[in-house]
């Protein structure tokens, strides 16, 4: 019996550290831990990551590409399949090739900016296959140690919790291409969060803001028991007072997931009640509707098409995805308490679908039309058909030695040594709601136009030199909460992954291993010449 138990307890320790089946494809590294040494580190597997090692390997270097879960692509494969763009122009290099390739899945010649999450997911494999990259997926960091000002190597701890041994990764550049610049932290690189004031930067739409997009009417009553404060207030609604406008704080613009769903009856699973489900959370929809009634679902989500009869779904009104307020404490939170934040949202949002759909007080032709819908049995395999990537949309900006403002976005100043382009309208979703004059409002939304296409600076991707010469961050770069509002799209992370890994190369090949050298007129010529 002892030799029985002993032998059941030993199998059992093996699973417990043998990593589990994934049906992903073979680009995927489950590994084992131990150590690596290459020449360039990237740290997230997002659409930036990607190209940065795609890159790095096309220019000859070995590359450790580092997945925190179990999904890689980031946004781009994660449900923002609406592409933000500003301006076509922008995307050149890799990140054209990208949706090109994405236009030959679906049969086309030019470039697609609509497309599903399974056909960007396979994209971005194929660019990873092409150059015999692996991924190391589920794999956070937890140190980096540091030389002085040189980053040497990062200790990466087991994401899944299935108990594996530490990974060390020793290169000689490292980029952070996470969407919460955790690498950029550790290694010690100046970082703010939140808004800065309107005053730091000379700037008009930073800071708090309370303007007429997204937002309540007036009229819609704020309390738990109408018109009584001391009721409390509806869930969602903050106890503090709003700041006053273009003051800065610590609030973060809100967090939502881009949503896939179809209305193919052949390819949908039905909308049901979500574990942790309580419509209380969903009272200040009602209200909404009683002051302004509902016409149909594009008043409470911006309901965009996909290719075979799916959707990218977003955020739209005063009450929607966005999770208004919950996500302050993300950008610095550990990591139990960014899952936790994460469950809140997903609970919050699949619990949004089903109150629409089931709700008496919802109008019966709009839960007919959401009816209609459902989750895609052809995408999220391992996620229970439902995107694990949080839509973050800000996190940790770095400090670093050159600093995108307004002024930038507007094209009142110029940076001369750009390293990519941007053009998207100066954008922030809301970071607060509040009870203003007894009614319930949101703030922080801003969406301002911009002339065009603008540069952005390469001394915004390089940290400062006193704190490291070894590190680029192209996705929490350095710039205030607004431009950073323009900046933080898609395709503006795949060129600065592309054109940080070439500043890497570049600084390893000649400049001494360090960034703040490099000669980035140089970079953009070979950013011009390369072919995929």
């Amino acid at each position: 019996m002892n030799k029985l138990i002993f032998t059941l307890a030993m199998l059992w320790m093996q699973w417990a550290i043998i990593p589990v089946a994934h049906a992903e494809s073979d680009v995927l590294q489950w590994d084992n831990g131990g150590e690596q040494q290459v020449d360039i580190c990237i740290y997230g597997a997002t659409s930036s990551g990607i190209m940065a090692a795609y890159t790095a390997k096309k220019e000859g270097k070995s590359v450790a590409l580092i997945e925190p879960s179990r999904r890689i692509g980031g946004l781009t494969a994660g449900g923002l399949g609406f592409t933000d763009i500003g301006k076509v122009e922008i995307i050149q290099g890799f990140a054209l090739d990208f949706y090109s390739r994405v236009g030959k899945e679906y049969g086309n010649n030019g470039p697609v900016f609509k497309f599903e999450p399974k056909i960007a997911l396979k994209v971005y494999e194929d660019y990873l296959r092409e150059a015999g990259i692996k991924v190391y997926m589920e794999r956070r960091i937890v140190k980096a140690k540091k030389k002085d000002n040189v980053v040497k190597q990062i200790t990466l701890e087991d994401a899944s919790q299935r108990h594996r041994a530490r990974l060390k990764v020793t290169a000689k550049m490292f980029i952070d291409c996470s969407y919460e610049g955790d690498l950029m932290a550790r290694a010690g690189v100046s970082y703010t969060i939140g808004r800065e004031s309107n005053s730091q930067y000379g700037e008009d739409y930073n800071g708090v803001q309370m303007l007429d997009k997204h937002q309540f009417p007036d009229g819609v009553d704020p309390y738990r028991e109408k018109g009584n404060p001391r009721s409390g207030l509806l869930y969602g609604i903050s106890k503090e007072p709003m700041g006053r406008q273009g003051e800065g704080d610590k609030h973060v613009q809100a967090y939502n997931f881009r949503m896939t769903l179809t209305n193919d009856p052949a390819n949908r699973i039905p909308i049901t009640k979500p574990e942790r489900y309580d419509p209380t959370k969903y009272e200040l929809l009602i209200r909404w509707k009683e002051v302004e009634p509902w016409v149909n679902l594009n008043d409470a989500f911006a309901w965009d098409a996909m290719p075979n009869h799916k959707t990218d779904i977003n955020n739209r009104g005063g009450f929607s995805t966005d999770m208004i307020g919950a996500n302050w404490d993300y950008p610095e939170a550990s990591y139990k308490k960014r899952a936790k934040i994460v469950q809140e949202h997903l609970d919050y949002t699949k619990g949004l679908l089903y109150f629409v759909s089931t709700d008496p007080r919802i109008p019966i032709a709009i839960r007919n039309e959401i009816g209609e819908w459902g989750y895609p049995k052809d995408e999220y395999l391992d996620s229970d058909h439902f995107t694990p990537q949080l839509y973050i949309r800000e996190s940790r900006r770095m400090i670093g030695r050159y600093v995108m403002t307004q002024a930038n976005c507007q094209r009142k100043v110029v940076a001369e040594d750009y390293i990519g382009w941007a053009a998207y309208t100066m954008d922030s979703h809301n970071t607060g709601r509040f009870v203003v004059n007894g009614m319930v409002k949101n703030e922080g939304d801003v969406q301002k136009y911009i002339p065009g296409k603008y540069n952005v600076s390469y001394r915004s991707i390089t940290p400062k030199e006193e704190e490291a010469i070894n590190l680029l961050v192209p996705v929490c770069l350095s710039a205030s909460h607004i431009a950073y509002g323009s900046i933080r799209m898609e395709p503006v992370f795949m060129v600065l992954g592309q054109t940080s890994a070439l500043a890497a190369c570049q600084a390893i090949d000649e400049q001494g291993g360090c960034v703040q050298k490099v000669d980035c007129q140089k970079v953009m010529q070979r950013f011009e010449t390369m072919k995929p």
